[in-house]
């Protein structure tokens, strides 16, 4: 074969061999069966039908037609199957990707393709760290500069990295020796030349790495994500460990304040605070539907209700049905309720109301806590907490919790007069289902269930 239609077809094969691992990998059922590390029998088989069965039909143009010798990467696939899947994932995807030369005649393809996913295979299993066949590098000076670098001064016993080269360079040899025993044994590109040959073999060797680097690089983004998602369920269990003392702390403050002069209401409020400590434990989830918050605000309320008294303490809902089954982090209102009391209606010596509000528009699911107490600034609601007692933690928890969550797709605004109250509005994005939430909060639910 001429020089000039073999460096075409080289470069074609580095192509389709790019081509290809692009495609595959942005299937998230790919993904999920590449990266995982321990696979039962069904997900290796499932696994080399993903990457050698595309594969065995461009074996198949090779045979057909006999001028598109790039799309026979029969060779490479049975090596990468086997280094990234074990010897048996090996051997299943280059006997796959063989079969339509066997077919054709090429007798040699077949059992040559087994060896060389059985050889490949046991290198994966002989790896000391499996990041060493994910860093492969395509580019044979970086992996040869890479070589020396890590020998000396001081050789190293065994270089997984070297020992990967090496079999490919001498698979790719044995290939090429069979190719010369017999034109019917085997297929395999070659060239009188020497400069040419070498192209060939570097050649399989980068189409090799090069689908390693760009799986490589999606498990890198993978591995990314899942350290935001680590990080988001750190944040959300601190701020949830954050509010829960608070609210039992200003809760227990209202009982003990009764404790002296009316141990039966006190007794009443212990009661009621043991129904919400034995809810919070109970529950281990970050989002609950709006209709069971509401519900753990009515309890809360009935303490608030019993220290301040029926008469200096009105409760007034106004609330849509079909917004009471839209999802909402847990602990959301309370703190809101929690504010409107402590610093819109205690100050006030007739007491006052507090309305709930909820709808859906445009959506949102739109939150209302509105007090006609003595007012305040917007400022003083969001104030930095400064312990437990502070004045401001629960709002600053609210406000930081639904940055966390929703990012820019939340908002809170706080609209207060003095000698008129205070209003909290909540817009957030309406979540029917705990199959509706966004990838990150479904992560962060889940999580702290377990």
């Amino acid at each position: 074969m001429e020089q000039r239609l073999i460096l075409i077809n080289l470069l074609i094969k580095l192509g389709v061999a790019a081509a290809v691992a692009s495609i595959l990998v942005r299937s998230v059922e790919f993904k999920r069966l590449l990266f995982q590390e321990d696979r039962s029998l069904k997900q290796k088989i499932y696994l080399v039908l993903w990457v050698a069965g595309p594969l065995a039909v461009g074996v198949w143009f090779r045979l057909i037609a006999h001028s598109f010798l790039a799309g026979d990467l029969s060779f490479e696939t049975a090596i990468v199957l086997g280094v990234i899947g074990g010897r048996l994932t090996g051997v299943l995807g280059g006997s796959l990707v063989a079969l339509p030369a066997l077919l054709y005649g090429e007798w040699a393809t077949l059992p040559f393709a087994i060896v060389c996913g059985l050889v490949s295979g046991q290198l994966r299993y002989a790896a000391p760290d499996r990041e060493d066949i994910w860093s492969f590098s395509p580019f044979i000076d970086l992996s040869v500069y890479r070589m020396i670098r890590r020998n000396l001064p001081a050789p190293r016993r065994f270089d997984w990295q070297v020992m990967f080269f090496m079999t490919i360079v001498g698979l790719r040899f044995v290939q090429t020796e069979m190719s010369h025993f017999s034109r019917r044994a085997t297929f395999s590109l070659e060239s009188p030349t020497w400069w040419v040959e070498a192209l060939i073999y570097a050649a399989s060797i980068m189409v090799i790495g090069i689908e390693l680097k760009i799986w490589n690089s999606v498990r890198i983004q993978i591995k990314l994500e899942e350290q935001e998602r680590l990080l988001l369920r750190s944040r959300m269990e601190a701020l949830q460990n954050q509010i829960n003392p608070h609210f039992l702390f200003n809760t227990l403050n209202s009982v003990s304040s009764l404790v002296r002069f009316d141990p039966d209401t006190a007794r009443e409020l212990i009661i009621k605070l043991a129904t919400i400590l034995r809810r919070l434990l109970g529950s281990g989830d970050a989002f609950v539907p709006l209709r069971e918050e509401l519900e753990f605000i009515d309890n809360y309320l009935d303490i608030e209700v019993v220290r301040f008294g029926r008469d200096k303490l009105q409760v007034v809902k106004e609330l849509e049905p079909a917004s009471l089954d839209a999802m909402v982090p847990s602990m959301l209102l309370q703190p809101l309720v929690e504010n409107s009391i402590k610093h819109g209606l205690s100050p006030k010596i007739e007491g006052g109301s507090i309305f709930l509000r909820s709808r859906l528009s445009d959506s949102k699911l739109i939150i209302e806590v509105e007090d006609d107490g003595v007012g305040m600034g917007a400022a003083h609601l969001l104030e930095k907490p400064t312990g437990l007692g502070g004045t401001g933690i629960g709002m600053a928890n609210v406000a930081e919790r639904l940055k966390v969550l929703y990012g820019d797709t939340a908002r809170m605004t706080i609209d207060s007069r003095e000698g008129k109250g205070t209003l909290i509005r909540l817009g957030l994005p309406v979540l029917q289902s705990e199959g509706s939430l966004p990838a990150a909060l479904q992560e962060e639910r889940s999580s702290v269930r377990r």
